[in-house]
């Protein structure tokens, strides 16, 4: 069963690996910055934090997802409540972790030059460095076996959680570089930098951090406005245009969205009436044709294909 809580092969048990490494590089990072006296570390601490929770938030909304999208007893039960899916949370989820993650760096950013500012402040860089390397390789550790797994699973969430690993990697390499320094400076003619290096490299850090969920916020808002991706667009109305040929409809109309990792289509054939009817098996049988043409066809894939004489109807 624990196996299977933590398994590496599926989204839940790699973000749950995760949120463990996560609270582990936490509470280090907490320890050991009230030992170094470092505004840095615990900065990193409250940023791996923010993470934690985020992440467990993550986990929540795709578990929701896999529930919701399956054939099971709670499926149903969920589908009396919510019938359009929980797709709608994912991008909600990734914009508030990322906005939450640039508020942190702001934060931060201000933090560093009040300090700065007051003289600076002394810092035990032999707890520093101690903290930098520990962290550096567990944070490297961690951004492999995400991308790796994220290679067979294709996770927004992974993705998102890769790329956050990946900054922490480059702040603990500046950790090292800076707390090096600094215990390089001591008893030297440069000691009297060594009280501005904790709030500077905290500084440097936060402005290196704070635009990189940008990204993260500008697609999420979009999925949350409902902006019809371009390419899914001229893809859709590529078959819908092959189809109005193929069975002469007077025109179609097509309705696209990105919501997370849900995918939405509306398809709208204005038929002539002067046609024959049609048996409904052979509607059907036309909807299949154009729904195989579309392609991915999975649970994240919400289609809806009408045939209608009335222009009204596709408006």
């Amino acid at each position: 069963m624990s196996h299977h809580y933590f398994s590496p092969s599926t989204e839940e048990g790699v973000l749950r690996i995760s949120i463990v490494i996560t609270l582990f590089v936490t509470v280090l990072g907490v320890v050991f910055g009230l030992f170094a006296a470092s505004l840095t570390i615990l900065f990193d601490a409250v940023y791996e934090l923010i993470d934690v929770v985020m992440t467990g938030l993550a986990l929540l909304v795709a578990r929701l997802i896999t529930i919701s999208t399956s054939g099971s007893t709670i499926n149903k039960r969920l589908a009396e409540r919510f019938n359009m899916g929980f797709w709608h949370l994912e991008p909600m989820v990734l914009g508030v972790n990322s906005l939450l993650l640039m508020a942190a760096a702001i934060y931060g950013l201000l933090h560093s030059i009040d300090s700065v500012m007051s003289g600076g402040r002394q810092v035990a860089f032999d707890y520093a460095l101690f903290f930098a390397a520990i962290s550096l390789v567990v944070e490297f550790g961690a951004v492999m076996f995400l991308m790796s797994a994220n290679r067979r699973i294709h996770s927004e969430f992974l993705a998102l959680d890769a790329k956050s690993w990946l900054m922490s990697c480059c702040i603990s390499v500046a950790y090292l570089l800076a707390f090096g320094f600094g215990t390089a400076a001591q008893g030297t003619h440069m000691e009297w930098l060594t009280p501005y290096i904790d709030p500077v490299v905290l500084g440097l850090v936060c402005l290196v951090v704070l635009p990189i969920p940008f990204g993260t916020v500008r697609r999420a808002l979009e999925d949350i406005l409902l902006v019809a991706p371009a390419e899914l667009k001229q893809h859709v109305d590529e078959v819908a245009r092959a189809s109005v040929q193929r069975y002469g409809f007077a025109s179609h109309r097509a309705c696209v969205a990105r919501v997370g990792r849900g995918r939405q289509i509306e398809l709208y054939f204005l038929v002539s009436n002067e046609w024959p009817a049609k048996a409904l098996a052979e509607w059907d049988r036309i909807r299949d044709e154009i729904s195989e043409a579309i392609g991915g066809d999975t649970p994240d894939r919400w289609l809806m294909i009408v045939f209608t004489t009335d222009p009204e109807w596709a408006e």
